[in-house]
């Protein structure tokens, strides 16, 4: 299962910085489980929200380039406070470093103006026909999806 953690990209500088908001919905599946009677966002998707807006900002700094962008490293991660059903993450990260097949950046995620988590995130960029030729056809539908989710999640003044 796939979960799209960032509900909305609200400031976009290519290059540089990012700023993501991720509403967390008592309708999440996961937080029935997360504990019962105190449901809070696991912190595992915490981070998974940091590194799915970094790699947002790897996306559009690199103009879609490449199929795949995963987590190759993360380092210094810090969790400073719980989210609950009803509240907003709002997540910042800046671009440290960018190169062929890394991404380095500089994340946070704070509750109502407080830090709820923070990571410095190293992301690794691939085509998967890089590795197998064969497998093209899966680079240009994978981009192709992360375009038209991209459309939906985008500020105003950046387009894909």
């Amino acid at each position: 299962m796939k979960f799209c953690l960032v509900d909305r990209i609200t400031e976009l500088t290519p290059g540089q910085s990012i700023s993501t908001i991720k509403n967390v919905s008592l309708a999440e599946e996961y937080l029935q489980d997360h504990f019962p009677g105190f449901s809070v966002l696991p912190g595992v998707m915490m981070v998974e929200a940091m590194i799915q807006s970094c790699a947002w900002l790897s996306r559009v700094t690199d103009d879609f380039k490449y199929s795949t962008i995963l987590l190759k490293q993360s380092k210094a991660v810090k969790f400073n406070n719980f989210l609950k059903p009803g509240q907003t993450l709002h997540i910042t990260a800046t671009m440290k470093k960018n190169e062929d097949d890394t991404a380095t950046f500089q994340a946070a995620g704070t509750v109502d103006d407080t830090s709820a988590v923070s990571a410095k995130l190293v992301l690794s960029k691939v085509n998967l026909r890089d590795r197998r030729p064969e497998m093209s056809d899966n680079d240009a539908r994978l981009l192709n999806s992360m375009r038209e989710l991209f459309e939906q999640i985008r500020p105003d003044n950046i387009s894909a």
